[in-house]
């Protein structure tokens, strides 16, 4: 590309090189604005702090479920299915008036977990509690997550049912895409051990976030 020769040209030049620039800072300016909250979440993740969530259905979670099963009297102990680096702070955060357990059956998420926390898969948890153990269990994106089978399935959501108190609340949190979906929860059987419950909050007991992925959540009782 050759350089402009004259005085007035050489000025056009200049001129529409400033702006050039300028363009490019409210371009980065722009991107900036539009990725801070994401830097806020890397720096807090790497201090240890809390790292909030952004999406539709964490929000539904965080701001809606958790708020309704705390003010709970009678909610003393809470299974948390599930570990990543969203859900670290969730104990000190939203349970530390229960007796809070995670479980997750890759030994890497033992740092996002609670104080209370075993390594293995749901379909073990007979082994682990007696039965009616539990108040509240919450498994949230496991189902076509890690179950995916029928079989593995069966066992999961029949060993919270036997771990469940009678009356006790079970979360169930999945994706309603075919890539998620691995077997229709209609062919569950151990879904059916459940009663259907209408959260109140929502005003259903299958409640559709408006999110890309159609994440939803089924309440259910024992």
């Amino acid at each position: 590309m050759s350089h402009p020769s004259s005085g007035r040209e050489q000025e056009i030049y200049r001129g529409n090189a400033r702006l050039g620039t300028a363009a490019s800072d409210r371009t980065r300016l722009v991107r900036f604005a539009t990725d801070w909250r994401f830097a806020v979440r890397v720096v807090r993740y790497m201090l240890g702090l809390p790292v909030p969530m952004d999406t539709e259905d964490r929000r539904v979670l965080e701001r809606i479920i958790f708020p309704h099963f705390t003010a709970l009297p009678d909610l003393r102990s809470v299974l948390f299915v599930g570990c990543d680096w969203y859900t670290k702070h969730y104990e000190t955060a939203f349970f530390s008036t229960q007796e809070f357990w995670t479980i997750d059956s890759a030994a890497s998420a033992r740092k996002f977990a609670g104080r209370r926390h075993l390594v293995a898969p749901l379909e073990e948890l007979p082994a682990q509690f007696a039965e009616e153990y539990f108040d509240l269990i919450i498994c949230n994106g496991v189902y076509g997550f890690g179950l995916d089978s029928l079989t593995q399935c069966e066992q999961a959501f029949a060993a919270c049912h036997t771990r469940l108190r009678t009356d006790g609340y079970f979360i169930l949190g999945w994706d309603d895409i075919p890539a998620r979906t691995p077997v229709p929860l209609a062919d569950v059987s151990s879904l059916r051990l459940f009663r259907q419950f209408t959260f109140p909050p929502l005003g259903t007991w299958r409640y559709l976030t408006e999110t890309p992925y159609r994440h939803t959540y089924d309440f259910y009782r024992k």
